[in-house]
């Protein structure tokens, strides 16, 4: 970063840290008050007056784009040349910015290295820092989906299927409510295995979620206790379709290690027109009184709830046997 002077001003030689600030313009060979316009000290326009502020610290704009705004220093030679040394004082990181500038354009002794050295370290440091925190938000956010998932099946457990009937309620939808529950698992279990009974309740999910839409949420909410959440469902015959589909396809003989699973479903649903003082409690208890009902008649089929089964089954206790 400098300049020398002949006795007349003009420039003789330049910097090769200088050249990159003005690639594009021929320096040697012109007035170096032509190039510069020299802020202060003021009055500065001729070569006499540069002359007499010598060793004195100038304050430059180099001409051009982008704006130079630079530091010097004018040392005579004592032939009638000068050296002018240049520096970006406190613009140093504009300089940089602007001109791609290393440390290689600096001396080693220049305190701009040291501020380069602190620059890059800082870089890499939020650089490490903003790689931690999207490691951190991905953590978090796997932990978060794991906390709504049910590991076994991959649907959505009993925290994730509250928070969208809450969402549900508090939104004013329309939706629809089925509460499933496996008929004959128990028996699976008992004679064949827990391993059996878990691939049960795999090919159960599986067959859930292909027979409903991909806008509905099946959930796991129990050992073999299933809850679907289908909004917006303008028709309850929508509801008695998807019901019996689910039933038609639960019924399906499972081959589980050369032996057959036979189970079936019964299914409790509520259609929920207006949620004007409905809660989540009183919508599950809604399901899980229809669901009852199911039970109670024979299994394998779907039930509506209606306000009458409050007064059937206020002295009965749910389903003890599935």
């Amino acid at each position: 970063m400098h300049l020398t002077l002949d006795a007349q001003g003009r420039i003789a030689h330049v910097g090769p840290t200088t050249k990159k600030l003005r690639p594009d313009m021929p320096l040697v060979g012109q007035l170096f008050l032509d190039v510069f316009q020299v802020k202060r000290p003021r009055e500065i326009s001729n070569l006499k007056r540069l002359r007499e502020v010598c060793n004195t610290k100038l304050h430059l704009e180099m001409k051009g784009k982008p704006p130079a705004r630079l530091k010097g220093v004018l040392v005579s030679c004592g032939d009638g040349t000068s050296i002018v040394n240049l520096s970006f004082g406190i613009s140093i990181m504009e300089g940089v910015r602007d001109y791609t500038l290393t440390n290689t354009d600096f001396a080693v002794t220049d305190l701009a290295i040291e501020m380069l050295y602190l620059v890059e370290a800082k870089t890499a440091a939020m650089e490490a820092s903003r790689k931690l925190n999207l490691r951190l938000q991905g953590a978090k956010q796997m932990a978060e989906e794991a906390a709504r998932t049910d590991m076994l099946t991959g649907l959505r457990n009993r925290r994730a299927l509250d928070q969208l009937i809450e969402q549900l309620l508090g939104a004013h939808i329309g939706f629809g409510v089925m509460h499933i529950d496996l008929d004959h698992f128990k028996t699976v279990n008992d004679t064949l295995g827990h391993a059996a009974g878990d691939y049960v309740l795999k090919v159960a999910a599986a067959a859930m979620v292909e027979e409903t839409r991909a806008t509905d949420t099946v959930a796991r909410v129990g050992g073999d206790e299933f809850t679907v959440i289908l909004p917006e469902v303008a028709d309850i015959d929508v509801l008695a379709q998807v019901g019996r589909r689910i039933i038609d396809r639960i019924k399906m003989p499972v081959q589980f290690n050369g032996s057959v699973c036979q189970i079936s479903a019964s299914i409790g649903t509520v259609w929920i027109q207006g949620s004007d003082g409905l809660t989540r409690e009183t919508v599950m208890e809604n399901a899980d009184i229809a669901l009852y009902a199911s039970k109670s008649k024979g299994r394998s089929r779907q039930t509506f709830y209606s306000h009458e089964m409050r007064g059937e089954n206020s002295h009965g206790s749910p389903f003890e046997q599935r």
